[in-house]
C-alpha cells in the first residue's frame, strides 16, 4: 500500500482536499479526529495530558475542555512542544494500527493521513510521499479569522507558532496550492491522485 502523509499550516484547506482525495478512493485518516480519539474519557491519553497540565482541563463532564487547554498551548511554545510530545506517540501508535488493518484489506490501495505538524514531529518520514497544502498568507489569515471567530492578532499569533508556509513547502514531493478557487484546487488535487495511482501500480 502506498503511504501518503498530508500536511499544510492552520485554516489552508487540508480537510477539503482530503475530502476530494477520499472521494476519487483513498483511504483517509485524519489526525485531528485520532487526536480526539486517543484523549476520550478513560484512556491513557487523556489522564496523560490532565497529569501535565492540571484538572482545570476538563470539562464537567470529565472530556477534555479543548478550548481551554488550546489557549494555554497557544501561549506558550514550551507548553505546546509538551503536549505534541505526549500524545504523538498515542496518535502514532493508533494510525499504524489503523493503517495495518487497511493494508491487510486493500494492499494496492492508496492511504493517506493528514496531519498539521507532520514535519515539525518527523512523523512525515514514515510515508512513502509527502503532500504539502498551503495557499497566499493573506488568504489564510482570513480564512482563520472567520472560521475560528479570532481577532486579527489572535489569529496572527496562531499562524505564527507554526512553522512558516514556505520551509514546510521545501519538504514537499506534491504541492497543493488553496489560495485561488475549490474547482482550480479540485484539479490541482486530482492531478496528484493520478501521479499516485501511477506511483501505487508501479510499486
Amino acid at each position: 500500500m502506498l503511504k501518503v502523509g498530508l500536511t499544510g499550516s492552520i485554516a489552508v484547506g487540508k480537510s477539503f482536499v482530503l475530502g476530494v482525495l477520499k472521494e476519487l478512493g483513498c483511504h483517509v485518516l485524519d489526525a485531528d479526529e485520532v487526536a480526539r480519539e486517543v484523549v476520550r474519557p478513560g484512556t491513557a491519553g487523556l489522564q496523560a495530558v490532565v497529569e501535565a497540565f492540571g484538572k482545570e482541563i476538563l470539562g464537567s463532564d470529565g472530556t477534555l475542555d479543548r478550548s481551554m487547554l488550546g489557549a494555554i498551548v497557544f501561549a506558550d511554545a514550551d507548553k505546546r512542544k509538551q503536549l505534541n510530545s505526549i500524545l504523538h506517540p498515542f496518535i502514532i501508535a493508533a494510525q499504524d494500527e489503523e493503517l495495518a488493518g487497511l493494508e491487510r484489506d486493500d494492499p494496492d490501495g492508496i492511504a493517506v493521513v493528514d496531519a498539521a505538524l507532520m514535519i515539525e514531529s518527523g512523523g512525515y518520514r514514515r510515508f512513502d510521499k509527502l503532500i504539502v497544502v498551503y495557499c497566499e498568507p493573506d488568504v489564510q489569515l482570513q480564512r482563520l479569522v472567520k472560521r475560528d471567530q479570532l481577532s486579527l492578532e489572535d489569529a496572527q499569533r496562531r499562524i505564527s507558532s507554526q512553522m512558516p508556509q514556505e520551509e514546510k513547502k521545501s519538504y514537499a514531493d506534491f504541492l497543493i496550492d488553496t489560495s485561488g478557487s475549490w474547482e482550480t484546487t479540485r484539479q490541482q488535487v486530482e492531478d496528484v491522485f493520478r501521479q499516485l495511482k501511477e506511483l501505487s501500480s508501479a510499486q
